[in-house]
C-alpha cells in the first residue's frame, strides 16, 4: 500500500477531552475516526487490525467444533418479553418502531435470538452438544461513551453460544472454552487473568472475566499474589480460597466474558430436547463475548510508547513500512520502488512512504503508526536498507534478500 493513497491523515494533537492513551493514538495515527457519541469509524489501518483480531478469534472458535452464523441484529419485542428482558437490560436497549407499528430492538446481545433457534432446530439428545459463534455489530446504549473504542454504542462483538444436555456437559465445554480465550489473547500479546465474576444482564449461575492489568483500566479486580486466582470487586472475597492469604487489588481491562447460562433461556422460552429416556427436558447454555474493538484498544493501552503505538507482529495492519527519506533523489527513489515492488511480489504486506515530506515527518509518523519492522532507504543505505524494530533502538544494515528471513 503506497501511503500517498492511503484513506487516512496522522494528526499532530490527540482529540479534545481525550484521557486513554488508546484514544489518543488511534485517532492521531489515523485507525478511527469518531461520528458522534460512541460510534466510531474503523479506517483502513484499523480495519486491517480489526479483521486479524477477528480472525484469530475465528479460528479458536473453529478449533472448538463451532459453526459460524450471523444473526439479525433487528429483534422484535416478543423474543425479549419471553425472556423477561425487554425492560430489565443495563443499558437500556435502543428501541424503534417499524412504519407498521410494530416495536423492535437493535440487539445489544443475542440470547434470545439464537435461543429462539434452538428451538426450532435441537429436538432430540442426538442432536447435542450443539456450538453456534458469530462475528457481529452490538448496540449498547450507554449512558457515558467515552475512552475512544474502550466503551462504545455500536461495536463489534464474538459471541459464542452453546448447547447441551447436562450440566456435566456444559461444564467441560465451559472449560475448553476458556483455554480458547487465553490462547486468543496470547496470540494478540497479552496476558490475562480468569477472575470469578458477577453475570450482571446476562444472567446465569457462574461467569469468569478475562481481565488485562492495566494502570488505566476502569475496573478493579482482587488478585491472589501465590496462585493468581482472581475475583471482581463485586463478589466481596477477603482472602483466596485456595491459598488462604490476602488478596491485592489490580486495576485492569475486561477483554471478555464467559457466563455458565443453564437452564435460564431455555426454560423461560421452551428450547428442550428428548433425552434419551424419550422425556422433555431444557437445554442447558452457555455463552461466551469478546469485543474486538475493545481488545484492539486495550492491546494499545499496554502496548505502546511516548511516540506511538507498538503492535505485536500478529495483528499488525502490516508487516513492514517502508521509508523513501531522500525521494528526490532518482537513485533513492528507483531503489525504493524496486524494494516495494519486490515486497509486494513476494506477498508481504507494506505500507510504503512514497510521500514528498521531510524525512522527520516520515519517521515520526512511523513511529504514531506502530508498524513492527521500519525499512529505511536513503543515500547513507545504498544499497541497502536500515532495519529497526519498533520500539527497539538498534538499527542494521541489510540486504533486500534479507528482509523475508526477518
Amino acid at each position: 500500500m503506497r501511503q500517498s493513497k492511503l484513506f487516512t491523515k496522522t494528526l499532530k494533537q490527540p482529540p479534545r477531552g481525550a484521557e486513554l492513551a488508546s484514544h489518543k493514538l488511534l485517532v492521531r495515527a489515523g485507525y478511527i475516526n469518531q461520528l458522534t457519541s460512541g460510534v466510531w469509524s474503523l479506517l483502513p489501518l484499523g480495519f486491517l487490525v480489526h479483521q486479524k483480531i477477528a480472525q484469530i478469534i475465528r479460528e479458536e472458535m473453529l478449533k472448538l467444533g463451532a459453526q459460524e452464523v450471523f444473526l439479525p441484529a433487528l429483534q422484535p419485542k416478543e423474543i425479549w418479553q419471553k425472556s423477561g428482558r425487554w425492560d430489565k437490560m443495563d443499558p437500556p436497549l435502543f428501541r424503534l418502531k417499524d412504519r407498521h407499528g410494530r416495536t423492535l430492538a437493535l440487539g445489544s446481545t443475542h440470547e434470545e435470538v439464537i435461543t429462539s433457534l434452538a428451538k426450532a432446530y435441537i429436538k432430540s439428545w442426538r442432536d447435542l452438544p450443539q456450538a453456534i459463534f458469530q462475528i457481529q455489530t452490538k448496540f449498547r446504549n450507554e449512558m457515558r461513551s467515552t475512552g475512544g473504542l474502550l466503551r462504545t454504542r455500536e461495536f463489534v462483538m464474538k459471541d459464542l453460544y452453546s448447547f447441551h444436555s447436562s450440566l456435566d456437559s456444559l461444564n467441560a465445554y465451559f472449560e475448553k472454552v476458556k483455554q480458547a480465550y487465553f490462547s486468543i489473547f496470547k496470540k494478540c500479546g497479552l496476558e490475562v487473568l480468569a477472575v470469578s465474576a458477577s453475570s450482571g444482564s446476562i444472567g446465569g449461575e457462574e461467569s469468569v472475566e478475562f481481565m488485562l492489568p492495566a494502570s488505566s483500566g476502569e475496573d478493579t479486580i482482587l488478585v491472589c499474589p501465590k496462585c493468581k486466582w482472581g475475583t471482581s470487586l463485586e463478589k466481596k472475597e477477603k482472602t483466596c480460597p485456595q491459598c488462604n492469604v490476602p488478596l491485592r487489588s489490580l486495576r485492569a481491562i475486561e477483554v471478555g466474558h464467559i457466563f455458565k447460562l443453564g437452564t435460564l433461556y431455555s426454560e423461560k422460552m421452551g428450547a428442550n430436547f428428548l433425552d434419551k429416556d424419550g422425556k422433555l427436558r431444557p437445554l442447558f447454555m452457555g455463552c461466551y463475548g469478546i469485543g474486538v474493538g475493545r481488545l484492539l484498544a486495550a492491546i494499545v493501552e499496554i502496548s505502546h510508547d511516548k511516540d506511538g503505538i507498538i503492535w505485536p507482529e500478529s495483528i499488525s495492519p502490516f508487516d513492514f513500512h517502508l521509508l523513501c527519506l531522500d525521494i528526490q533523489e532518482d537513485k533513492v527513489r528507483k531503489f525504493a520502488e524496486l524494494a516495494y515492488r519486490t515486497l509486494e511480489g513476494e506477498g508481504i504486506p507494506v505500507l510504503f512512504d512514497d510521500r514528498q515530506l521531510s524525512p522527520a515527518v516520515k519517521l515520526k509518523d512511523a513511529d504514531l503508526i506502530g508498524i513492527p519492522h521500519r525499512l529505511i532507504i536513503s543515500k547513507k543505505t545504498l544499497p541497502r536498507l536500515e532495519h529497526k524494530r519498533r520500539g527497539e533502538k538498534k538499527a542494521s544494515l541489510i540486504s533486500l534478500d534479507h528482509i523475508p528471513k526477518l
